[in-house]
C-alpha cells in the first residue's frame, strides 16, 4: 500500500525538481545508490522495472526505505500494462511512470489514489493524459520528442500542464537550466547522475554531490525566476 498520497508525491517532485531513475539486479547495490542520492537531498526515486525478478528487488527495497530512508518516495518507471503496475503497488510502489499512454494503467493508479506519469509525445497525448487523470507527464524520450522546446511549446497554450522531460536530461547547470526556463514540472535523470568511477563502479560520492548540485541548481533557477 502506499505511503504517500498521488498529491504528495507530485509537490515533492516539484519542491526538488529531481527525480533519480536506476535499476540493478543486486538488491545491496540498489540500496547503495538511493542511499547516495537520499544524502544528497533526494526524495524521490525511481526504480525502473527491467530484469527478471525485478519486483522481488522492489519488494525488499520498499521495505527497507520505510525503516531506514525516512521521507524518500519510491515509486517504480518502465510499466507498459495493468497488471504489472498493480503488482508493484501491491508491493509498496507510490507511483508508477510508464513510458507509453496506457488507460488501463490510469484506472488501476486513479482506483488506488496513487500518481500515475505516462508517457507522451504529443499535445494530443498530453491532453489525453491530464483528462485520465495524470497531474504529471513524462515525455520520452524528451531530447528526441523536440527537447526544451517541445515543453515551452506546450506550455503555451496549455500552461497548466506540469511536465517532466526523461532522457536528455544531464545535471549540468546548462542542461537543466534549458529545461526549466522552458517550463519543466521536474526532470529524471538516469545514467548521466548516477555515474560510475574509472574502475567501473558506481562513485557514490560524486552521485551525491551530484544529486545535491542538481537540486541546489533548480531552486536557484526559481528563485530568479520569481523575481
Amino acid at each position: 500500500m502506499a505511503q504517500y498520497t498521488r498529491i504528495e508525491v507530485a509537490q515533492v517532485m516539484g519542491s526538488t525538481g529531481i527525480v533519480p531513475l536506476f535499476y540493478h539486479q543486486d538488491l545491496n547495490i540498489v540500496k547503495k545508490v538511493i542511499k547516495s542520492c537520499y544524502d544528497g537531498g533526494a526524495r524521490v526515486f525511481e526504480f525502473t522495472n527491467r530484469g527478471d525478478h525485478a519486483q522481488d528487488i522492489f519488494s525488499e527495497l520498499s521495505k527497507w526505505i520505510i525503516t531506514e530512508l525516512p521521507g524518500m518516495i519510491l515509486g517504480v518507471g518502465s510499466i507498459v500494462d495493468a497488471g504489472t503496475a498493480s503488482l508493484y503497488i501491491q508491493n509498496g510502489a507510490n507511483f508508477i511512470v510508464s513510458p507509453v499512454l496506457n488507460p488501463d494503467i490510469a484506472k488501476v493508479c486513479n482506483r488506488r489514489k496513487i500518481a500515475w506519469l505516462p508517457g507522451c509525445g504529443t499535445l494530443s497525448e498530453i491532453s489525453y493524459a491530464e483528462e485520465l487523470g495524470a497531474e504529471i507527464v513524462k515525455i520520452f524520450p524528451a531530447a528526441e520528442v523536440g527537447g526544451p522546446n517541445f515543453i515551452k511549446s506546450i506550455k503555451a497554450p496549455c500552461p497548466w500542464s506540469s511536465i517532466m522531460p526523461s532522457g536528455g536530461v544531464s545535471p549540468e547547470e546548462e542542461n537543466l537550466s534549458t529545461w526549466f526556463k522552458a517550463g519543466a514540472y521536474c526532470v529524471g535523470m538516469g545514467s548521466k547522475l548516477i555515474v560510475k568511477n574509472k574502475e567501473g563502479n558506481f562513485d557514490h560520492n560524486s552521485i551525491t554531490k551530484l544529486t545535491q548540485k542538481s537540486i541546489t541548481i533548480v531552486k536557484n533557477l526559481r528563485v530568479q525566476k520569481r523575481k
